[in-house]
């Protein structure tokens, strides 16, 4: 078997697509696609399988072209969003691979669009019964954002604990591992039609109590997402496809039997094997893989929870500059910025206002989501840019990364004297340099290139986009070879909502004021501003 050159092109694409001496097969699929109905040449569907010694049949090739066009055209107008050729097929795909296994593991690659696809096939079952999402809290919000973004006639419901309501047809229910775990049994009591397990790397040890309750769920249909399905060894594998489907593989031990020890002595067969064997249920894409369907830049804008610390700790900051009141003229303005500051600080993380540093992890919905993501980017060796406003923040960054991932993490910021910034980004541009980098927006947002990355995380936001977008820019420029990932990190309830509304009616310009986000909010009377800063509760 050996490597063929060959090109990407999306079937609306085909027909006019320039290409020298095409062959028989690309005339059938031309003709196909026009709406004839020729046979398939050999050639036309010898896609090999993962083991490489059998190719595809002519009657599943075309099965799968019409069942994805198909699919296509129902999600137009299912969806509020134009998905992406390779996004149709995951749809498509989770279709096929739930209706012959009940179950399958989505693995694309971070930024693929793995929580939109698994929107469009969970919109395609609404009218069967209540659905169920279970993801990190962290991501909660972000996911009741998304569906109502993407499927706004699927209606969401929260579930933080307590009774849980009989759910109808239409509804999705989202909810933590946390509270999972907690209140398993109420959640057992009850069938549902779908249920979708995101991050599912966190049910890589089945005998943990969230693994338990995972898989006491009553399920018609079990789709597991994760850029990651195997961290550490083999084994967490199993985990997850013995999850969503335990007929294919139940048995743990005969698992490590055929795949994990004999992968581990080093034997290419038994890799092969596994490869075959876990086809059916997996589908694990690569950016590289789809590059001709991407944008040379994919934005990735996050909803975070916030912790119950946080909430107390924004809604207290709140009262208090609401007592102290926030005055007229000049004073106003400066008033303003400082309640800004403190809040947004509260969203980064509630130990920046009330100095308990001593124990970062599980405070702060925005940091541990931020974490998860690196810990992704680690896993696969793409290193990350993550910029934020504060020092503070960045300082609070580079020593969580450090404790979290055992990684050096150098941070370049307006502190810095010109040698020691040139040295970080030489460094970093290094095949060998760090994996992470933090920045200032300001310091590290114009002038540097560091096309060593290709994904940003912007952990705060600023007000005026074009100074984020400058700072994505970093990377996004000659030199880079790969697709560019930009994830925004948005607090859901707070002032930072109100900052990414900004951001969206002002994109288009390119002479915003940095400041010009608190000059507004000051001009508002004290009702309107207090309504911006204070936080919602009705999600």
């Amino acid at each position: 078997m050996s490597d063929v050159d060959c090109a990407l092109i999306e079937p609306d694409r085909l027909a006019g697509a320039p290409l020298d001496s095409p062959g028989r097969s690309v005339d059938v699929w031309r003709a196909r696609i026009a709406g004839g109905d020729p046979a398939l040449p050999i050639a036309a569907h010898a896609v090999p399988d993962a083991t490489g010694v059998a190719v595809t049949s002519a009657e599943h090739a075309v099965a799968v072209f019409h069942h994805t066009h198909a699919v296509a055209t129902e999600l137009r107008t299912a969806l509020t969003a134009e998905l992406r050729p390779y996004q149709v097929r995951g749809v498509s795909w989770l279709r096929e691979t739930v209706d012959a296994h009940g179950g399958a593991v989505l693995a694309d690659e971070m930024g693929l669009g793995k929580t939109l696809q698994t929107i469009g096939y969970i919109a395609g079952r609404a009218k069967e019964g209540p659905q169920l999402v279970v993801c990190p809290t962290s991501l909660v919000g972000n996911w009741a954002h998304e569906i109502a973004r993407f499927a706004p006639d699927l209606r969401t419901t929260i579930w933080r604990g307590g009774p849980l309501k009989e759910a109808d047809s239409g509804t999705v229910v989202l909810t933590g591992y946390p509270t999972l775990r907690i209140h398993s049994p109420a959640m057992t009591e009850h069938q549902w039609i779908t249920a979708v397990f995101d991050e599912a790397q966190v049910l890589k040890n089945p005998r943990t109590q969230v693994s338990k309750a995972a898989r006491a769920i009553a399920a018609d249909a079990r789709i597991a997402l994760t850029g990651t399905p195997v961290e550490n060894h083999l084994e967490e594998l199993w985990a997850l496809l013995n999850l969503v489907a335990p007929q294919l593989f139940g048995h743990k031990t005969q698992f490590r039997r055929r795949f994990v020890r004999p992968i581990a002595n080093g034997s290419l067969a038994a890799a092969a094997r596994l490869r075959g064997a876990i086809e059916p249920v997996v589908l694990m894409r690569k950016k590289s893989q789809v590059a001709s369907s991407l944008p040379p830049k994919i934005h990735a804008d996050l909803i975070c929870d916030l912790t119950e610390e946080q909430q107390q700790v924004y809604d207290r900051l709140l009262e208090q500059a609401i007592d102290d009141g926030f005055g007229s003229g000049a004073r106003r303005q400066t008033k303003v910025l400082a309640a800004l500051t403190a809040l947004k600080q509260v969203c980064n993380h509630p130990g920046l206002i009330t100095g308990d540093l001593d124990e970062l992890s599980g405070r702060s919905g925005k940091l541990d989501l931020c974490t998860d993501i690196v810990a992704n980017n680690l896993e696969i060796g793409s290193p990350t840019l993550i910029f934020t406003q504060y020092r503070q923040t960045g300082e609070l960054l580079v020593r969580h990364c450090g404790e979290q991932f055992g990684v050096g993490v150098p941070f370049f910021h307006g502190g810095l004297n010109q040698k020691q910034r040139a040295d970080i980004v030489r460094r970093f541009q290094a095949d060998n340099g760090p994996k992470v980098l933090v920045l200032s927006l300001k310091a590290g947002g114009t002038g540097l290139t560091l096309t060593r990355a290709a994904d940003v995380i912007h952990f705060d936001r600023w007000w005026n986009p074009a100074v984020e977008a400058q700072a994505s820019d970093r990377v996004h420029r000659i030199g880079q070879t790969r697709t560019v990932t930009v994830t925004t990190l948005t607090t859901g309830t707070t002032v930072e909502e109100h900052i990414a509304a900004m951001h969206s009616r002002k994109s288009a310009l390119s002479d915003i004021a940095d400041m010009s986000g608190v000059a507004e909010l000051a001009r508002l009377d004290d009702d309107r501003l207090i309504a911006i800063l204070r936080r919602k509760r009705d999600s």
